[in-house]
C-alpha cells in the first residue's frame, strides 16, 4: 500500500512538473521602445542543486505557501534570500561564488490595468543558460542559450493582484551546449539581463527589418530595403512606414500572414559612418500599433583584399572585449557599464570592437550606433563543440536567428563570426559550412568571418612563413586569425622573422594578439607578468601583423582584464585573465599607449 501511495504521488509530481500552457515564445524586437513594466530588482530566491524542479515533492513553481501549521512545504521563497536582476549569482552571495546549476528566481507583482485589447508578455533580455519560465503556477515554455533574448506570453493568466513569475534557471556547463563544457571566461549563471513586462495590442508589430541595398550605392537615389512581420489573428490590409528627415511616408500592403517585403526610393540619404554616426527616426505602423526606432544606413563589402565602408577602403582598428562591468566584477547589463568600456575604446583611437565570444548586451549595440563604432559580433562557438551533433548545429541556428533578429537594424554591426579556435576536422568543416549557408540565408547585408587556426600547429612554431589553408576559408568573406607568438610560445623579437600567408584574395583582420600583464608590476621586458613585458610584446607584434599583404584590421586581446576560472597564478592572476591593456580597477597598463600610437598613424 505504501509503495502504490509512493508511485501514485511521484506520477502526480511529474505531471505537474511537466504540464505546459500554450505560450508561444514570440520574437518581440525593441524591448526599449515599447510599453513595458520593469520587473527588474530584487528577486527571491531558492537553489535547487539537484535540478529536481520540486523540493520534497513539490513543484517550485506552484509557490507553495503553507496555510496551516500543518502543512508540509520544503521550501521557501519568503525568508529573506535574494538576487538583484539582472545580475550574475556568482558574484552577489560568497556561497554561490562557483555554483554552477539551477536556481529558482521569484518576482511577485500587481498589474492595475489589464485590457481587453491588450496582450501581455515576459520579455527576458537574457537568462545563462537554460531558462525555465513559468507565471502563476504554470510553465510558459523553455529557452536555451545564455545569450539572447526571448519572450513568453502570458495574456491569459494576468491578474490585477498577486502575480509571481517564478524563472528556473540553470548554468550547468554540458557537452552538447553551446558553449560546450570548457571556456575561458566566467561561467555567469542567472538572469543576467533585463526582465520585462510587456504589453502591446492584440495584433502587434513583433520584429522588422530595414537596410540599405547596396546596389544602389553609387546611385543618387538609393533604395532602402525591408520586411515586416505582425503577430496576431486580425491582420490588417495595409502598414504604413515614416521616415520625416527623408520626407517618407509609405504605404506598405500586408500579406495575409501578417508580413510584407518592401522597397523604398530614397533621396539625400546621410550615410551612417565612424566619422558620421547618422541615425533615422524611422516609425512604423500596423492597426493599432505604433513602433519608432532609431537606424543608420550603410554598406559593408569586400574588394579583393580590402573591407568597404559605404563604398571606401577602411581600416578597422579595434580591440576585444568581453561582456563584464569590471569594476563591478558583473555581466555588463546596463547603458552605463556599455559607455564605460566604449569610452575606453575610443579613448584608445578604436574604430571598431569584437563582442567576443557570445552575443553581449542589446545597450553596448545601442550605444555603438550612436558614437560611431563598428562591430564584430559571434557565438560560443569555441572549445570543445559537438561537431558532429546535429542537435548542437540547430542550437546554433536557433542563437543565430535570435541575435540577427535582435540586432539586424543596427547599423554599427558589420561582422557575424561562426567560430573561434577551432580545428578544421570533417565534422567541424561540414557544421560551420552548413551555419554559414543559414547566416546568409537570413542576413546578406554583413559579412561573415571566423577565427582560425594557422596549418602550423604550435604557438612559436620555428617555421618562417605562417601559411592558412583552413577549408572554411572559402565561405568567409574575411580571414581573421589568432597568433600568440611571444607569449604562449617564442620570444616576442621572433616576431621580426615571421611572414603570413593565406592563398586566398581576402581582407585579413589579426583577430586576437597579445600577452599578460599584471597592472603596477614592473621589471625589464623579458620579465613574465611585467607591463614591459607586454609593452614589448605588442610593439613586436604590431611591427610583424603591419606587413601582412591585405591586413585590413585587427582587434588585440583584450581592452580589460576579465574574470576566468582557468586562470589561477596565485599573486598574479587570482581568477583573472590578465591580458587586458586595462586592468580591472581601471587603471591602464603601458602596452595601451602603443596600440593608441599605433592607431594614430593608421
Amino acid at each position: 500500500m505504501l509503495l502504490l501511495k509512493r508511485s501514485l504521488f511521484l506520477f502526480l509530481y511529474l505531471v505537474a512538473s511537466f504540464s505546459f500552457v500554450e505560450a508561444q515564445n514570440i520574437f518581440i524586437s525593441n524591448v526599449q521602445h515599447r510599453t513595458t513594466t520593469s520587473l527588474n530588482g530584487k528577486w527571491q530566491y531558492v537553489i535547487d542543486p539537484y535540478e529536481t524542479e520540486g523540493m520534497g515533492g513539490m513543484p517550485v513553481y506552484k509557490n507553495y505557501i503553507p496555510k496551516e501549521e500543518s502543512d508540509r512545504v520544503e521550501y521557501s521563497f519568503t525568508d529573506g534570500r535574494t538576487l538583484w536582476v539582472p545580475g550574475s549569482w556568482n558574484i552577489q552571495h560568497p556561497e554561490l561564488r562557483y555554483f554552477e546549476g539551477t536556481v529558482w528566481y521569484r518576482k511577485t507583482f500587481h498589474q492595475a490595468e489589464i485590457s481587453d485589447g491588450k496582450r501581455y508578455f515576459i520579455n527576458v533580455g537574457a537568462a545563462n543558460y537554460l531558462t525555465t519560465v513559468t507565471f502563476n503556477g504554470e510553465i510558459l515554455g523553455k529557452h536555451e542559450g545564455g545569450f539572447t533574448p526571448f519572450s513568453f506570453e502570458i495574456t491569459d493568466l494576468i491578474k490585477e493582484k498577486d502575480n509571481f513569475l517564478i524563472i528556473g534557471v540553470n548554468s550547468a556547463r554540458k557537452a552538447d551546449n553551446v558553449p560546450s563544457k570548457v571556456t575561458d571566461w566566467s561561467n555567469h549563471g542567472g538572469i543576467i539581463r533585463d526582465v520585462s513586462l510587456v504589453e502591446v495590442p492584440t495584433t502587434f508589430i513583433n520584429n522588422y527589418f530595414v537596410s540599405l541595398d547596396k546596389s544602389t550605392l553609387a546611385q543618387k537615389t538609393k533604395i532602402i530595403n525591408g520586411k515586416l512581420e505582425l503577430a496576431g489573428n486580425t491582420l490588417p490590409e495595409k502598414a504604413r512606414i515614416v521616415i520625416p528627415e527623408l520626407n517618407i511616408e509609405q504605404e506598405l500592403a500586408l500579406n495575409s500572414n501578417g508580413t510584407t517585403d518592401f522597397s523604398i526610393d530614397v533621396k539625400n540619404l546621410e550615410l551612417w559612418s565612424p566619422e558620421n554616426p547618422k541615425l533615422y527616426k524611422v516609425t512604423i505602423e500596423a492597426g493599432d500599433d505604433k513602433i519608432s526606432d532609431e537606424i543608420g544606413f550603410r554598406t559593408i563589402e569586400t574588394k579583393g583584399k580590402e573591407i568597404l565602408l559605404n563604398g571606401e577602403p577602411i581600416f578597422l582598428k579595434g580591440i576585444c572585449l568581453h561582456d563584464e562591468n569590471p569594476l563591478r566584477k558583473d555581466r555588463a547589463n546596463s547603458v552605463e557599464d556599455a559607455k564605460l568600456v566604449l569610452d575606453w575604446a575610443q579613448e584608445l583611437g578604436c574604430n571598431f570592437i569584437r563582442l567576443a565570444h557570445y552575443p553581449h548586451q542589446e545597450n553596448i549595440v545601442r550605444l555603438a550606433d550612436k558614437m560611431g563604432i563598428l562591430l564584430w559580433e559571434e557565438l560560443p562557438l569555441y572549445w570543445g563543440i559537438q561537431w558532429g551533433n546535429p542537435e548542437v548545429l540547430e542550437k546554433a541556428k536557433q542563437q543565430y536567428t535570435e541575435l540577427i533578429n535582435r540586432d539586424y537594424n543596427r547599423a554599427s554591426s558589420i561582422i557575424w563570426s561562426i567560430a573561434n579556435e577551432t580545428a578544421p576536422i570533417p565534422d567541424r568543416n561540414k557544421f560551420l559550412s552548413d551555419l554559414a549557408d543559414y547566416v546568409r540565408t537570413i542576413d546578406d547585408t554583413r559579412l561573415l568571418s571566423a577565427a582560425i587556426k594557422k596549418d602550423q600547429e604550435l604557438d612559436g612554431h620555428p617555421d618562417s612563413v605562417y601559411t592558412y589553408n583552413d577549408p572554411i576559408i572559402e565561405k568567409l568573406d574575411i580571414i581573421s586569425l589568432n597568433e600568440y607568438l611571444g607569449w604562449y610560445g617564442g620570444f616576442p623579437e621572433e616576431c621580426r622573422n615571421k611572414t603570413f600567408k593565406a592563398g586566398y584574395e581576402k581582407p585579413i583582420i589579426v583577430s586576437e594578439f597579445g600577452g599578460g600583464a599584471m597592472q603596477g608590476f614592473h621589471g625589464d621586458k623579458y620579465t613574465r607578468w611585467s607591463e614591459e613585458f607586454q609593452e614589448y610584446l605588442y610593439q613586436e607584434s604590431i611591427a610583424m601583423f603591419d606587413k601582412i599583404d591585405g591586413l585590413a584590421g585587427m582587434t588585440p586581446w583584450i581592452l580589460v582584464d576579465f574574470q576566468s576560472p582557468l586562470r589561477q597564478l596565485s599573486g598574479v592572476q587570482d581568477g583573472w585573465n590578465r591580458k587586458g591593456l586595462i586592468s580591472e580597477k581601471g587603471f591602464k597598463k603601458k602596452a595601451f599607449f602603443v596600440l593608441e600610437e599605433y592607431y594614430r598613424t593608421k
